[in-house]
C-alpha cells in the first residue's frame, strides 16, 4: 500500500525558500501572486494491513523525516 507524508514548515516559521520563489515569480510576471509555501513529499510503499502501516508511516515522519521544532506533518493512505 502506498502512504503520503507531506512535511511543512511551521506557520511561525519564515519560509525563505517559497519567498525568494515567489518573488521571482512576481519578477517573471505573476504580480498577482500572494505566496509559495514550499513542502516535501514523501511516498512510503509498505506491505501488510493499514491499521499497523499508517502508524509506523506516522511513526517515521515523526521520528525521522520532520524536524518536531521547525516542521509539521501529515500522513494519508493514497
Amino acid at each position: 500500500m502506498m502512504y503520503e507524508v507531506v512535511v511543512e514548515l511551521k506557520e511561525e516559521v519564515l519560509d525563505t525558500q517559497g519567498r525568494a520563489i515567489q518573488q521571482t515569480l512576481a519578477r517573471l510576471g505573476a504580480t498577482q501572486l500572494k505566496a509559495v509555501k514550499v513542502s516535501k513529499r514523501f511516498l512510503l510503499d509498505l506491505d501488510g494491513d493499514e491499521a499497523s502501516n499508517l502508524e509506523l508511516v506516522q511513526k517515521l515522519a515523526a521520528e525521522h523525516l520532520a524536524n518536531p521544532v521547525s516542521e509539521t506533518f501529515k500522513c494519508r493512505k493514497l
